[in-house]
């Protein structure tokens, strides 16, 4: 920095910051296996590739499901 307050050199930076964050579950995924359960009576069902546990509703009770993994955190 110079006297002014300004940078002298303004993008020389090599821009690696602290953030480097890669989202939800570090950037994994939780793989094609595995179970969607119901948080509120814990019914589990078998987990579809592609298909989002929290857009299937318990068979049981109607709450939304969640990825096993997720509840265990």
């Amino acid at each position: 920095m110079n006297n002014s307050g300004k940078y002298k050199n303004p993008g020389s930076g090599r821009g690696l910051g602290s953030g480097g964050g890669r989202g939800r579950n570090k950037g994994g995924a939780f793989g094609p296996g595995g179970f969607c359960v119901c948080a509120k009576c814990g019914e589990k069902v078998l987990h579809k590739q592609g298909v989002k546990c929290t857009t299937l509703k318990c068979p049981k009770c109607g709450t939304t499901m969640i990825r096993e993994e997720l509840l265990k955190k």
